[in-house]
């Protein structure tokens, strides 16, 4: 040990070592442990943790007030699968599984447009993304007055001589989630719409130039160089547009609260923790959605990496 602080005083003239003597790879371990370990701390607390107790409370019958807790193993779980009212509706999700094909759709028409030499392009630009601006609640309060009776809506088919077609678009059980989804199109198609554009711009203009000499028009340009360049970013929306489809719950929440049939999944869960007092069955319920949701993702993974290769 002499022989090592001897040494050790001759080559840095110093008897105790410090951060500035260590090696640049010994320094830089432990600069990145240093700053690694707040947000780590962070996701830990506020992420890992409440998902252990997540899955903690799903074994157990617990109304979330009571320090006792009753082990029930799987029956949380059972119930969620059984009971209609519970796992049933995921019906509803139907109606967003489907507004995220005709949101994505547009959100790609219109970047594709807007990609090409267009008059006024930042104005429809910015009028497409600015919904996504808004806060939820917000649009909430925006569409109840749209669709109320003799609202904007009924006011404007009376107008272009349609008002045989008004109806209560939030009371008819059988329109209402068409109301709520299109209400969900109309918010996140400039999310995936700004995506969108952006990957397209980044695509060269050389390539265009050389599809236009060999007589390529704008439909094989969208087919054979847009639609391959951006497939990723078409594949990485898919997959956010559909686990938010699975999980909605800002819009009917604040429109309807989830009457007349419009609630969904995540609604159930949150009426069934704090307006019923279930929490250990509401967590079985969070576990499920989290478990579709994953399994939803590795699927379409699976699917487009197989179509690359």
């Amino acid at each position: 040990m002499e022989n090592k602080h001897s040494s050790y005083e001759k080559k840095t003239g110093s008897s105790k070592p410090n951060l500035f003597n260590l090696s640049y790879p010994t320094q830089k371990k432990i600069i990145i442990v240093a700053f690694s370990f707040l947000p780590l701390l962070l996701l830990i607390t506020f992420s890992y943790l409440p998902l252990y107790r997540m899955f903690y409370y799903s074994f157990h019958s617990w109304n979330g007030f009571s320090p006792n807790m009753t082990f029930v193993g799987m029956e949380n779980y059972k119930t969620v699968f059984t009971r209609p009212e519970y796992f049933g509706v995921f019906k509803v999700s139907l109606y967003y599984f489907a507004a995220t094909f005709v949101q994505m759709g547009l959100a790609l028409y219109f970047a594709t447009i807007l990609s090409f030499k267009v008059k006024y392009k930042n104005f429809f630009k910015g009028i497409i993304f600015f919904p996504y601006l808004l806060n939820g609640v917000a649009i909430g309060f925006i569409f109840l007055f749209f669709f109320r009776p003799d609202g904007t809506l009924d006011s404007l088919l009376s107008f272009i001589g349609l008002g045989e077609l008004t109806q209560l678009w939030l009371g008819n059980p059988n329109i209402i989630n068409f109301s709520l989804a299109g209400t969900s199109v109309w918010r996140y198609m400039g999310f995936n719409f700004i995506i969108f554009l952006g990957a397209i711009q980044s695509i060269s203009s050389e390539v265009y130039e050389a599809s236009e000499i060999d007589g390529a028009n704008k439909w094989h340009q969208f087919r054979y160089i847009i639609l391959p360049s951006i497939k990723i970013i078409v594949g990485l929306n898919l997959i956010l547009a559909v686990s938010g489809a699975i999980s909605v719950f800002e819009i009917p929440y604040i429109m309807t609260g989830g009457s007349n049939g419009s609630a969904t999944f995540v609604i159930q869960t949150v009426d069934t923790a704090f307006k019923f007092s279930k929490v250990g069955l509401a967590s079985a319920m969070a576990v499920v959605l989290l478990g579709i949701v994953v399994i939803v993702t590795v699927i379409q993974r699976l699917i487009f990496s197989e179509k690359e290769a």
